[in-house]
């Protein structure tokens, strides 16, 4: 009768206890800046929802299901209706085969819960161009009123300015997309026409709407079948109760020794082996979750420094007082696993001053994934060039230019590694006190095989930085990772993001603004005048030399860009002719027209566009002083 008592007390106990939680994890609606109030299918937690919606960046962003595209969200039109901009088509939309790319990669998300419509729409049937001349000519006829763009591989593209109308009897030979043309439009040139900006509009499916009403989730099986997992999850989540429940009962008034051990590992190596499998892990120590969740203060939430695509980071301080950053692998990520593994693997074979140290890790059987690296406390490069510590005081000169040749040289040491970072960028290059580089951010990481030209995968990376024939053949090089850094020398050189959404759309992407400056030899509309470009001489002839060398990494065949080493040694070069001392930290000095302290303190420095690079979540990516 005891036990009896007891194990109702316990059951319901845990069942309100977990009911609430849940329900405070997942609320029907939430705020969302400038847009305001989203509800379901939205939702700003992983967990939630069938969209993903970040609110935390100056223009929200929209992902339509796990590693899909990411949109800009420039206007709630409706409930079910946004105004948005499509980042891989932004990130494109600098040449003719850009329409190439879109009609591989379509305006149209894909999630087997909703359908979507895109407006404006331009219909566009796609032809085979290598066939039979019979066939051929069938199609010419049959197309004889619309204009043809012959700039696609294989194919041949049929569109009417005059109107959208699909007819029903089209030739077997040819299919039919949609794609977004601009609200204004222009007759002629079909690449003229079409816009990465358009309206998305969608419809979830009943059941879905039913599932959700009944407390379930939609889920796909076999990649075929919709179905709802209320029931089952219902019962496994009774069927946990019951075992707690029963747990929480034998245990409560005997304690034993092997749960304390399990509970509270300590940081002892010998005591955790059992546990965990051994102390090291690829040569690496073994952390028990209890001790890093101790040193973060049970994950705080002010203890957080950044958020990417894969975790959150946070600023621990571990018993014997080394300050740490924490990555906590998002649960949601169903690569997680993988994706830790590559990063251990990774960087315990790498020792470089100028990569980030990884300190340890828990073991794969822990509650959770989680790794501990040295922590940075400065912030990022990006932070200091257009940042919140921009704001202070820009970078000097000459701290840049160490900068650029400390990430080069962890880059050039990366390949020699036969190791592609793949992810390049001024977000994921920390700086500490003294404003030495730490290269962070291994999630995407390729190990090249031995005697291969290149690997063939899908292309990954954050807009505004990804090299374009990766983008366009898929084939990943070293040459990758020089055009990415060609846009961090533009950043350094300029002051200004990667992708800036506020410039001229043939500018929103710095790479194509930075060729077209220095095509044009018009250095002076693209270095940071702040940095003495003009008035002194010598840093002028720097600058213009770096922009020099970022537009050789910028060559859009990656044959014609310079290999990692040869980028090094161009930069200690240009840094070998600088005849000025300079000392660490790097802030830009006062100026010697006054001494004055209170007109220092009022001076006002070239401020940078907005910046919207942060906002690019699915490159993996962190904010703050830590690692990436």
């Amino acid at each position: 009768m005891a036990f009896a008592k007891s194990f109702v007390f316990f059951f319901l106990y845990d069942l309100v206890f977990f009911m609430n939680l849940s329900e405070s994890k997942c609320q029907e609606s939430f705020n969302c800046g400038h847009l305001g109030p989203l509800e379901f299918p939205l939702s700003d937690e992983p967990e939630c929802g069938l969209f993903l919606v970040n609110c935390t960046s100056s223009i929200p962003t929209i992902q339509f299901g796990p590693g899909g595209p990411l949109y800009f969200i420039l206007q709630k039109l409706s409930t079910n209706k946004f105004r948005v901009q499509n980042g891989f088509l932004l990130s494109h939309w600098r040449e003719r085969h850009a329409v190439c790319f879109a009609l591989a990669n379509s305006s149209i998300p894909n999630c087997p819960f909703s359908s979507f419509a895109i407006s404006p729409a331009l219909t566009i049937f796609t032809c085979l161009k290598f066939l039979d001349p019979d066939d051929t000519e069938k199609i010419k006829d049959y197309f004889k009123n619309y204009r043809n763009y012959t700039f696609c591989d294989g194919l041949t593209l049929y569109y009417s300015d005059q109107n959208n109308n699909v007819p029903t009897d089209i030739p077997g030979n040819c299919s039919i997309v949609k794609m977004p043309r601009k609200f204004h439009q222009d007759s002629g040139d079909l690449y003229q026409q079409l816009s990465p900006e358009y309206d998305l509009e969608w419809c979830i499916s009943p059941n879905c709407l039913s599932c959700h009403r009944r407390g379930g989730n939609c889920v796909v099986s076999n990649n075929i079948r919709i179905h709802c997992e209320a029931i089952a999850g219902s019962a496994a989540f009774l069927g946990l109760c019951f075992v707690f429940s029963g747990v929480i009962y034998r245990r409560r008034k005997r304690i034993t020794g092997s749960y304390l051990l399990s509970r509270n590992i300590s940081s002892n190596p010998s005591s955790r082996s059992d546990i965990e499998g051994g102390s090291l892990f690829f040569g690496i120590p073994i952390f028990s979750y209890t001790e890093l969740e101790e040193a973060t203060n049970n994950f705080d939430s002010s203890r957080e420094l950044g958020e990417g695509g894969f975790g959150t980071v946070y600023y621990g301080k571990l018993g014997d007082g080394r300050e740490v950053a924490i990555k906590r692998l998002y649960e949601h990520n169903y690569r997680r696993v993988e994706q830790f593994m590559n990063e251990v693997k990774i960087l315990t074979c790498l020792r470089h001053p100028n990569l980030v140290s990884l300190y340890g890790c828990t073991s794969r059987r822990s509650r959770e994934l989680l790794l501990v690296y040295e922590y940075i406390p400065n912030g990022t490069v990006a932070d200091h060039l257009h940042g919140e510590r921009a704001k202070e005081a820009p970078l000097a000169w000459p701290v840049r230019l160490s900068i650029a040749i400390e990430t080069a040289s962890a880059l050039a040491y990366l390949h020699k590694k036969d190791i592609i970072h793949r992810d390049v960028k001024t977000n994921n290059i920390l700086l500490d006190n003294n404003f030495c580089v730490k290269v962070a951010d291994f999630w995407l990481c390729k190990l090249f095989p031995n005697e291969v030209t290149h690997i063939s995968t899908t292309p990954q990376g954050t807009p505004g930085y990804v090299d374009p024939e990766y983008h366009q053949c898929y084939q990943l090089t070293d040459k990758s990772d020089v055009y990415s850094f060609g846009v961090v020398l533009i950043e350094l050189i300029s002051s200004m993001p990667a992708v800036d959404i506020t410039r001229h759309r043939h500018e929103i992407n710095l790479a194509n603004l930075a060729v077209n400056r220095i095509q044009r030899c018009a250095f002076d509309e693209l270095i940071d005048l702040s940095l003495g470009y003009d008035s002194d001489g010598e840093v002028t002839r720097m600058t213009t030399s770096v922009a020099e060398l970022a537009f050789r990494c910028l060559q859009l065949e990656k044959d014609l860009r310079p290999s990692m080493e040869e980028v090094l040694d161009t930069l200690k070069d240009i840094q070998a002719r600088f005849n000025g001392n300079f000392t660490r930290p790097g802030k830009i000095p006062p100026s010697p027209e006054t001494d004055d302290p209170m007109l220092l303190k009022n001076k006002r420095f070239r401020s940078s566009p907005v910046a919207v690079t942060d906002m690019w979540a699915s490159s993996g990516s962190t904010t703050a002083g830590s690692v990436g």
